[in-house]
């Protein structure tokens, strides 16, 4: 015989009981239940649902998710986000009435993750603050600034004559192994010195290269201030799509809190040929170089909520440093077509400079900042606004002499300023340049203070020339960091810094050009 409870013990049980059932909202429930039709290669046809939307998350048999990609009258197409292994016709699938979401958040700083959150770093779970929409509007016109704050990417070429701009939108393009991601993550590398955070996409890439741009940014960067968002080649086509969609949804959670943010994704020509794989397999009509016809507004919706906001929403921003490949370096074909047109310029990378030795190989001929000067720091922009047509102008020269002649002092003079100037645009990795580093190599070479250094020896300059400014302009450095503009007291001391720079690697005699 079972031993009696107290009646206190009872009645307060029965209370609570009564309590809870009074909270519980009780009604009819209706959920619609699906059917799979047939699946393969990541896609799912499904029958049943006829209140699904586009962008729905449904979930399958097994608790696999999978978002609606395209509608038709009967059926829909869903793109899964993982494995289908499980996934048989006549499997069962309902709608979840939510579209696919990113964790956001100070958790996500210094991790490793997928587009869903899940570390791939070996480390915790996220402990995000919220999970927002991957897919959002982009902000207004009446919502946006001018862009006129400075990018510092350490990267002299750039930053003298391609200046970037915070919520400015400037394609990387180039051929298959010109340095593209390098650009990128020196350009990541270099915010070690700034506030901004930074969120690194990949896109299709091997493991093994998201691996050393991870190592690059924990090595000489600030990775307790960055967001690696992976979706390798071995990930599944869906989670490759929405990859950049994530990514964007990380920095707008920073840009929204007044903050400013810096995103690349590597890359969208490894993203459009997701996008037509899943197309092709939705039976969407192709269009030109098999591509759907809305490839176009695919990237133009993402690559539009790269902005600055006004001081009214925070005045925070998001700079996108988007990524994409050329063959043999036609940049018209229609991806790169596509991307030129939507963004606000392009650095563009030869497979010639690059052959010949010359890092970054930036083609100055054809890259572009449609931003330019007007973010562009006063100091820096007083020593590179003529740095671009001089530069170009010794390019043309110089293949003019290759075929002999022009023997005059002044022709020599300018070949030999050229190739200075070709000196100090060359530029090895992980090796930035501060903006008063800038404007001081750049004020010498016009001065003159550089004419006795062989090019070879611009390097072992480069490499003396932080400790001496530090030492002896260090208020030059100080005017030239707060955007001041640049006196002839602080020119001359930058100036001589490079001077004694030069000295200290060793007396040098000219050679002839």
């Amino acid at each position: 015989m079972s031993p009696r409870l107290p009646s206190g013990v009872l009645e307060n049980w029965l209370t609570r009981s009564r309590a809870a059932l009074a909270r519980l909202e009780l009604g009819p429930a209706v959920e619609t239940v699906g059917r799979v039709e047939s699946f393969g290669d990541g896609i799912a046809f499904v029958s049943g649902l006829p209140d699904a939307r586009l962008d729905e998350l449904l979930r399958f048999e097994g608790g696999r998710l999978g978002f609606v990609l395209t509608l038709d009258d009967d059926r829909a197409s869903v793109v899964l986000l993982d494995g289908g292994e499980a996934i048989e016709a006549g499997a069962k699938v309902v709608g979840t009435g939510e579209v696919a979401r990113a964790p956001v958040g100070p958790g996500l700083l210094g991790r490793v993750v997928d587009p869903l959150g899940r570390p791939l770093d070996g480390g915790e779970p996220i402990n995000a603050e919220r999970y927002d929409p991957i897919e959002r509007a982009a902000p207004a016109i009446i919502e946006r600034e001018l862009v006129s704050e400075p990018v510092e990417t350490g990267i002299l070429v750039i930053d003298a004559m391609f200046s970037l701009g915070r919520g400015q939108r400037e394609l990387i393009i180039g051929d298959r192994a010109t340095g593209k991601t390098s650009v990128a993550i020196d350009a990541i590398i270099n915010q070690k010195r700034s506030d901004m955070i930074c969120v690194y996409v990949a896109v299709g890439q091997r493991a093994t290269a998201v691996e050393r741009a991870v190592e690059a940014v924990r090595e000489r960067g600030a990775p307790e201030r960055t967001i690696f968002v992976v979706a390798s080649s071995a990930a599944s086509p869906g989670l490759q799509w929405i990859a950049p969609f994530a990514g964007f949804a990380m920095a707008e959670y920073f840009r929204d809190r007044g903050e400013h943010a810096l995103i690349v994704i590597d890359d969208l020509t490894k993203h459009a040929a997701t996008h037509r794989e899943l197309a092709l397999l939705t039976r969407e009509p192709p269009g030109r170089e098999a591509y759907p016809g809305d490839i176009f507004y695919v990237h133009a919706r993402l690559l539009e909520r790269a902005a600055k906001l006004s001081s009214a929403l925070g005045g925070g921003s998001v700079t996108a440093l988007p990524i994409a490949e050329t063959d043999a370096g036609n940049l018209s074909a229609y991806i790169p077509t596509n991307l030129i047109s939507i963004t606000d310029g392009q650095i563009v990378l030869d497979a010639r400079l690059f052959a010949a030795d010359q890092r970054p190989a930036v083609d100055v001929g054809l890259s572009v900042s449609r931003v330019g000067g007007k973010a562009q720091p006063p100091a820096l922009r007083q020593v590179a606004s003529r740095l671009r047509l001089d530069y170009s102008q010794f390019l043309e020269l110089e293949t003019f002499t290759r075929f002999g002649g022009f023997s005059s002092a002044r022709v020599k003079t300018e070949i030999a300023r050229g190739r200075l100037t070709r000196a100090l645009l060359t530029q090895p990795r992980f090796a930035p340049l501060r903006f008063a580093e800038q404007v001081a190599l750049l004020a010498a070479l016009a001065d003159g203070a550089l004419d006795a250094v062989p090019p070879d020896e611009i390097a072992a300059v480069r490499a003396r020339l932080r400790a001496g400014l530090d030492a002896t302009a260090a208020r030059a450095v100080e005017a030239v960091a707060a955007g001041e503009e640049l006196d002839g007291a602080s020119r001359r001391r930058l100036v001589e810094a490079v001077a004694t720079a030069a000295e200290q690697a060793g007396p040098f005699v000219r050679k002839g050009p």
